[in-house]
C-alpha cells in the first residue's frame, strides 16, 4: 500500500499531465498551476507529517510523562516565582526549596515501589508474632477524661519550618510552601505512573534539570542582562559633561524654542 504522500505526488503529475494535454499552447497558464500545486502540496504533506500540529512521541515513556507533567507544574511555578521581585536572594530561596521538596519526595517514593516489588515476592503465608508488653495494655486502658485540654498543651509546629532549608530567605521558603502544595500531587502521581526503572530515573534526572534550566530562563526574563546601545558621539558629549552648577557643554543641543 502506497503512502500517502507517494499517492498525493502521483496525483498531482497526473492532473500537471492533463493540463498539458489540453493546453498545449499555454505555458503561462501552467507556470500558474505548478504555481498553485506547489503551495498545495506543501501544505498537504505538512498535514500528512504532523496531522495533529503535536511532535512525535519520545522513545522513552519516561520523557513523555515528564512532558505532560511540565505543561502543567511550570506554568504554577512561572507565575509564583516572578511574583518575587524584592530581591535575588528571595527567588533563589524559591528555587532552591521547590527543588528541595521534588527530590525528597520522590525519592521515598521510588523506595516504597521497590519495597513492594520485594514484598510481593515474599510468601503471604508468612507466620507473623505480636507481643503486647505491659506498658502497651496500661495505656489501652487508660481513660483520658481531658482529650481537649491535652490538644491546647500541645504547640503546633508550623509545617513551613519542616519544609525550610536552614539559611534562605524566608518569603522565598513560604511562596515555595505554597507552590509545592498545588504541584505535589500531580509530581507523585506522574512518578507513580513509571514501573520500569530506567523510565522512572530518567523521569527524576530530567525533571530536575528541567526545573533548574526554567527557573535560569525565568531569572533571565526578569532580569535581562542587556548592555544599552551607545556610540561615539555620546560617549564623547558625555566625557566632556562638566559638573553641576557649571555651563552646559557646548555639544548639547538647545531644545528651548
Amino acid at each position: 500500500m502506497k503512502n500517502p504522500e507517494s499517492l498525493l505526488r502521483e496525483n498531482v503529475r497526473a492532473l500537471i499531465s492533463l493540463v498539458k494535454k489540453k493546453n498545449k499552447n499555454s505555458q503561462s497558464e501552467e507556470q500558474q498551476l505548478r504555481s498553485i500545486i506547489r503551495e498545495f502540496l506543501s501544505h498537504e504533506l505538512k498535514e500528512v507529517k504532523t496531522p495533529d500540529g503535536d511532535p512525535a512521541p519520545h522513545k522513552s515513556t519516561g520523557i513523555n510523562v515528564l512532558e505532560d507533567l511540565l505543561k502543567k507544574i511550570i506554568p504554577q511555578v512561572e507565575d509564583d516565582y516572578k511574583l518575587l521581585t524584592t530581591s535575588e536572594e528571595q527567588r533563589e530561596s524559591y528555587r532552591s526549596h521547590i527543588i528541595d521538596a521534588v527530590v525528597k519526595t520522590l525519592t521515598p517514593v521510588g523506595l516504597n515501589n521497590d519495597a513492594l516489588s520485594d514484598k510481593s515476592k515474599d510468601s503471604l503465608d508468612e507466620d507473623i508474632d505480636i507481643e503486647i508488653s505491659d506498658d502497651d495494655e496500661k495505656d489501652d486502658m487508660f481513660i483520658d477524661i481531658n482529650p481537649e485540654k491535652s490538644k491546647e498543651d500541645e504547640v503546633e509546629e508550623d509545617p513551613r519550618e519542616t519544609f525550610g532549608i536552614e539559611g534562605k530567605d524566608t518569603t522565598g521558603r513560604n511562596m515555595a510552601y505554597t507552590t509545592f502544595k498545588k504541584i505535589e500531587s500531580q509530581i507523585i502521581d506522574a512518578y507513580d505512573m513509571l514501573s520500569n526503572p530506567e523510565d522512572q530515573e530518567v523521569f527524576f534526572d530530567y525533571l530536575i534539570a528541567n526545573l533548574k534550566l526554567y527557573f535560569d530562563k525565568f531569572e533571565t526574563e526578569i532580569q535581562p542582562n542587556v548592555e544599552e546601545p551607545t556610540n561615539q558621539a555620546y560617549d564623547s558629549a558625555s566625557s566632556q559633561q562638566p559638573a553641576g552648577g557649571e555651563e552646559e557643554s557646548a555639544d548639547a543641543l538647545d531644545l528651548e524654542i
